[in-house]
């Protein structure tokens, strides 16, 4: 069979930009974290809204849930 192992210096790839990788990395949690607030403070306004009735208490409770749970979350 033949070789295929490269017989040159084997490629590394461009330098790390660790500064560029730690902003990425951060702004990847602050989704995640805010996301999975978000996410679940509809699923309890929409269960609030469903079982007492109206769109505008259930909004009420997305709007207290989503502040209150920003400032927790800072």
């Amino acid at each position: 069979m033949a070789d295929h192992t490269p017989a040159g210096p084997v490629e590394l790839g461009a330098q790390m930009d660790y500064a560029e990788h730690d902003r990425t990395y951060k702004a990847f949690l602050g989704l995640a974290k805010y996301g999975s607030l978000v996410c679940a403070a509809i699923l309890i306004a929409m269960a609030f809204g469903f079982f007492v009735g109206g769109f505008f208490s259930g909004l009420i409770v997305f709007i207290l849930i989503t502040a209150i749970g920003t400032l927790i979350l800072r």
